[in-house]
């Protein structure tokens, strides 16, 4: 067990010289943060997460287990990556060809929920609290509030800051069962109320 000042790391963590890591954040058994990345206070890193060089992650984000961040991602506060979700940093890959110049940016918005298994295709943002289903595959921009599955991805609905499923009336206003706030359907987008 490592116990900085600041933050928790296990053992078999390796975190690389320039890292930024904030009060209260737990890296746990063989993940690998990489040079220059920054991780916001209250993080948890599962097993096995490699983030890359220059990955920010913001306040509270969870990653699951088996998570890839490769450099170009930016996480919100609050985000939350599934277990084995996987994020892209290049649009055409190839062994021979080096492309790391070529790296294409992705922003999770705050709040957003990746579910298991989904795979992230670089330069496409997530909306603020938008909710990808397990095994999804982004291949465009996902709209705040969004739920989205499927491979591509299609959105089949639209999800609470507190992650339920909103069903809107006849004002195209809904209620989240849980927190009670309101939401507002207008334009092809949602908005708290």
């Amino acid at each position: 067990m490592v116990m900085n000042e600041n933050y928790f790391a296990h053992e078999t963590a390796v975190i690389d010289k320039g890292c930024q890591i904030g009060e209260h954040t737990k890296i746990w058994h063989f993940s690998h943060i990489m040079t220059d990345s920054i991780i916001g206070e209250k993080c948890n890193i599962g097993q096995n997460v490699v983030v890359s060089p220059k990955v920010i992650l913001g306040n509270n984000v969870k990653v699951q287990n088996n998570v890839s961040i490769y450099t170009g991602v930016t996480c919100g506060e609050d985000v939350f990556l599934g277990p084995s979700c996987v994020f892209t940093n290049v649009v055409n890959p190839r062994s021979a060809v080096n492309r790391r110049n070529e790296y294409v940016k992705t922003n999770v918005g705050k709040g957003a929920t990746v579910g298991a298994n989904a795979t992230i295709i670089c330069g496409h943002d997530i909306g603020d609290y938008a909710f990808i289903g397990a095994g999804a595959v982004i291949t465009k921009y996902v709209k705040p509030y969004a739920l989205v599955i499927g491979n591509p991805a299609k959105q089949i609905g639209w999800m609470s800051e507190y992650g339920h499923r909103l069903t809107f009336d006849d004002d195209s206003i809904a209620t989240c069962p849980e927190s009670k706030e309101k939401y507002k359907e207008f334009n092809g987008n949602v908005f708290k109320i």
